[in-house]
């Protein structure tokens, strides 16, 4: 897919909780052609590599991306200091979004700490592609200062929050409820995005209950268009183990093409 590359206006840039922020763009050529699960690439003042920030939502009518991201270094920190009214250089879209069955009619969404917004956007598409199917979101942070959209998903979904210390909501790991709602019956894909160690048990379960899984994959990117080799991980193709991109053949891989 061809991508664009030019500056846009900034029509939001709010802290949603500590060191967390919701970044609203018009760009209407990029939204275009973007898709759910794919993410864009954010020139950071004079920083040689550009950030990778995920879509969190996408509105074609207005044009407008979503992309809630949270302060990890220099970079992000300089685009946090970026204002309602400015100007953001943005890459995008890049990257392979969700490709949902059209047969799915219930789906189980599961976030983990920053892999929570990008699943947003994908669960209410979901959701409008068809009003006979349903959505439940298993959402997993550290603890309760780290919660991010809940509210936004439960607009939208049947959902559980789960913390690491029992901070907020449920104490634990989100296979647990995961597999509680799956006990329920009915639940045909899941998505997933997150901590590799949380993709890893997430693609577990899925396998073990027969049911198709798609994860969003994290890795430290350069380029973010496949030309340094510096977020590869390693997939199966017709039965050898190969290197994948994660920018260009992912971010989204079928759970059980991943080798983990």
């Amino acid at each position: 897919m061809k991508y664009i590359q030019d500056d846009f206006k900034i029509l939001k840039n709010s802290e949603i909780q500590s060191g967390f922020y919701d970044l609203m763009v018009n760009c209407p050529s990029i939204t275009e052609k973007a898709r759910t699960g794919q993410f864009i690439n954010i020139l950071c003042s004079d920083k040689p590599l550009r950030r990778p920030i995920s879509i969190c939502e996408i509105d074609k009518e207005s044009g407008n991306i979503r992309m809630v991201y949270q302060v990890r270094g220099e970079g992000t920190e300089w685009i946090s200091r970026l204002c309602a009214g400015d100007s953001i250089n943005l890459l995008g879209p890049l990257g392979n979004g969700f490709n949902i069955p059209a047969k799915s009619r219930r789906m189980a969404v599961v976030g983990g700490g920053i892999g929570t917004p990008p699943l947003l956007g994908a669960a209410k598409q979901y959701l409008a592609d068809n009003s006979e199917r349903s959505c439940t979101a298993v959402l997993g942070f550290r603890n309760k200062s780290a919660v991010i959209l809940e509210e936004d998903y439960k607009a939208v979904c049947n959902t559980v929050v789960t913390t690491d210390d029992g901070s907020y909501g449920e104490h634990g790991l989100v296979t647990v409820p995961l597999e509680s709602e799956i006990a329920k019956g009915g639940i045909d894909v899941i998505i997933a995005c997150g901590p590799t160690p949380m993709l890893k048990a997430v693609a577990s379960v899925g396998e073990k209950h027969g049911i198709t899984t798609f994860v969003s994959m994290e890795q430290r990117m350069g380029c973010g268009v496949g030309a340094c080799l510096a977020c590869v991980c390693k997939t199966k193709l017709a039965g050898e183990e190969i290197y994948s991109k994660v920018c260009t053949h992912g971010p989204v891989f079928n759970a059980s093409k991943v080798v983990w």
